[in-house]
Parts: C-alpha cells; sequence; structure tokens
C-alpha cells in the first residue's frame, strides 16, 4: 500500500486527492479529496498569457494543498497541468510558483496525456459492471478543453479538443466584459456550430458512433447529474454511477442557457465558481450525446485524479 497524492489543475479548477493505493489488489482508499475553483484559463483563449491574479488563486490553493499532503503524510506527489497552462506563454511562471510550493514540477501534459488518465480513473470500476455495455465512451468536459477517450480496459482511440465550459463562455457569451445574461439564440448558435465542428475533430480519430456506454466526468458532468437528481445538497455518493437520460440532460441544457445569473446562483447545488459557465459546460454534454446517439451518461466522480493516483502507484 502507497499514499500517494494527485493534484490536477485545469483550466477552471484545482484538484486534490489524497490515497492509499495497493496496485496488486486494484484497491484505492480515498483519504482526500478537494476542489477549489480558480480559474486559472481566465482570458488565456483572448490574450494566451496566464493573468497574474489568476496565478494567484492557484498558488493560494496550492499552499492550501501543501499543508493537507503534509499533515497526511504522502509519499510521491504528482502535479499535472492540463488545457490553460498547456495554452500559455508564460507558463514558466506557473511551473516556478507551483515547485516553490509543492516542491515538484507540474506536468504539462499531451491532451492524449490527459484522456489516458480520465479513461482508467473513471472505468477502473466499471469494468466488472455486467450491465454496462462495451466499448465505454469517456468525456471529460473540462474548462479549456474535453478528452474523448474510446476502449474496453485499455485506450482504442483518444483525442482532446479545445472546447469546455470556460473556453465557450469567455468565446462567444461574453459581451461588453460581462457574461450575456441570458445569451440570445444567436449566441447559442454559434456556441452549439463551435462545438459541433470539435466533435468532427475528435471523430477524425476516436469513432465515436461505436460507444456503446457513455461515461461523463467533471464538474459541467456532476453539476447536471446533481440538478437531475433533485439534491438539495451536493451528495457525491448519489452522483456518482448515477445514469442520467437524454431527455433530461436537455431539459436542464434549456433552463440552464434561458435562466439568469441570479436564478442559475439559486439552483442549490450550484457552485458559485460555475455560475456563469455551467450553461455551456451542460450544452458541451448536450451535443455529445446527440451526436453519439447516447440515450443515457453514466456519471462518474472518479476521474483523471484516480487515474493520476493510479500511475503514481504504478
Amino acid at each position: 500500500m502507497k499514499r500517494v497524492a494527485a493534484v490536477d489543475c485545469g483550466t477552471n479548477s484545482i484538484r486534490l486527492l489524497i490515497a492509499d493505493v495497493d496496485p496488486r489488489t486494484g484497491e484505492l482508499t480515498e483519504l482526500d479529496r478537494r476542489m477549489q475553483i480558480v480559474r486559472l484559463g481566465q482570458d488565456v483563449d483572448r490574450t494566451g498569457r496566464l493573468a497574474p491574479e489568476a496565478l494567484e488563486r492557484t498558488f493560494a490553493a496550492c499552499r492550501e494543498y501543501a499543508e493537507v499532503i503534509k499533515g497526511l503524510g504522502a509519499e510521491q506527489v504528482r502535479f499535472v497541468a492540463t488545457s490553460a497552462s498547456r495554452d500559455a506563454e508564460n507558463r514558466a511562471d506557473f511551473v516556478r510558483g507551483v515547485v516553490d510550493i509543492l516542491g515538484v514540477e507540474p506536468e504539462v501534459i499531451t491532451g492524449d496525456q490527459e484522456a489516458e488518465f480520465s479513461f482508467h480513473g473513471a472505468t477502473k470500476e466499471l469494468t466488472g459492471r455486467a450491465d454496462l455495455a462495451r466499448p465505454f465512451l469517456v468525456v471529460d468536459i473540462g474548462g479549456g478543453s474535453t478528452e474523448f477517450v474510446l476502449g474496453d480496459g485499455s485506450v482504442r482511440a483518444a483525442r482532446s479538443v479545445d472546447v469546455g465550459c470556460v473556453r465557450m463562455t469567455e468565446r462567444h457569451l461574453v459581451h461588453d466584459g460581462g457574461i450575456s445574461d441570458p445569451p440570445t439564440p444567436a449566441r447559442i448558435a454559434a456556441m452549439k456550430a463551435d462545438i459541433a465542428k470539435a466533435l468532427d475533430h475528435a471523430e477524425e480519430i476516436v469513432p465515436l458512433a461505436e460507444a456503446a456506454t457513455l461515461v461523463g466526468l467533471a464538474g459541467s458532468v456532476t453539476t447536471v447529474a446533481a440538478i437531475a437528481l433533485g439534491l438539495t445538497d451536493y451528495d457525491s455518493a448519489a452522483i456518482h454511477h448515477s445514469r442520467i437520460p437524454l431527455a433530461k440532460v436537455r431539459e436542464i441544457t434549456d433552463r440552464l442557457l434561458t435562466a439568469t445569473h441570479v436564478e442559475r446562483a439559486a439552483i442549490p447545488v450550484m457552485h458559485p465558481g460555475r455560475v456563469d459557465v455551467i450553461g455551456a459546460g451542460a450544452l458541451v454534454l448536450l451535443s455529445i450525446m446527440e451526436r453519439t446517439g447516447a440515450e443515457e451518461v453514466v456519471v462518474s466522480e472518479h476521474d483523471i485524479l484516480d487515474g493520476i493516483a493510479w500511475s503514481i502507484a504504478d
């Protein structure tokens, strides 16, 4: 048994998992899992650089995580950085800050690596389920990118595309420095067209139509699931492996895209950091389901973090 710490720093959030992992038995015992919305990718799509205030928010979260890692005595730490830091001209500032705080260098991984971690993290405990057909299509809808991975036990095909809830919001729903509230039909149509183009790009490598079970990961998906389940408080155990039908995803997406900021913020399970980007995230999920013909999405709370933890142990 090895105690490990996995950090996933994405465009919108930074997350930590500390777990005891036994590669011989395939057992992962979670000790601490937490998330902060830091919006590292703020304006990266427009400026090509990480904003100073976004870096400081991220470093503040890293300082908190360093205390937790030390307190629980993790033997090894792996810090994986994804879409926003891949795109930024000044990512050296980000790397230097993380090394100073956590003592490890962030690995700015490729989209394909990100996809592989997500796949193994999400499917390791699903492989024995007789009620789920193969192959799995795992979709990880992040802030800046979405990863598509098709496989059954191992990865058959993977591709990362630059479509995520933050990127789509900033590209299509920001007007005169503020979020369209609610967005106009024309802005929604432009966003749908952008997502469709990205799905075409994904389909060049990943045969989306071959998916037998769609597995959805990350905050946009889990938030849609929490709304669909009618939760008044976020309940990870209830959300994990819930199965949300297409009709319910369509209904929630329509609701989110026609709601105001105040109305979205009033949804009980809505994290404050997702209020302005959840409409775009839900639309990405809906577009994927419609493209693949999926009648439902199996929601997983285990994702790239679990995959990173397994990679340390293995």
